[in-house]
């Protein structure tokens, strides 16, 4: 399986070469984003688009991964809260099983009789 899952990484990474080989004129034009604020105004040098691209998709991989994190941290608390009210029940269970057997007539407590 580990051998499968290499050569299924390599096909991809020769997927995206090819890619880029065959388009590197789009890829390597350049492009300048502006921003006009209230207080700032600016406008950046030229940056190639397959820059961009590398860029963007790096803070995808930030942006997934920290929130990736956050879920398994907040998966893991849950779970420790979980096994802590198993191990309580299971004490209590424990607890109850090893109650003493009782030999008394459970009906001659209920003989009382409130009419």
């Amino acid at each position: 399986m580990k051998h499968l899952r290499w050569i299924l990484v390599l096909l991809v990474l020769l997927l995206v070469v090819i890619i880029v080989v065959q388009n590197y004129e789009a890829l390597a034009t350049k492009v300048s984003f502006r921003a006009n604020f209230m207080f700032w105004e600016g406008e950046t040098l030229g940056i190639p688009l397959s820059l961009v691209a590398i860029i963007t998709f790096l803070i995808g991989i930030v942006f997934s991964g920290s929130y990736g994190m956050a879920e398994r941290f907040r998966l893991k608390k849950q779970i420790r809260s979980l096994i802590k009210e198993a191990r309580e029940k299971d004490k209590e269970l424990s607890s109850l099983r090893n109650l003493p057997v009782t030999t008394e007539n459970i009906d001659s407590d209920q003989t009382t009789d409130t009419r």
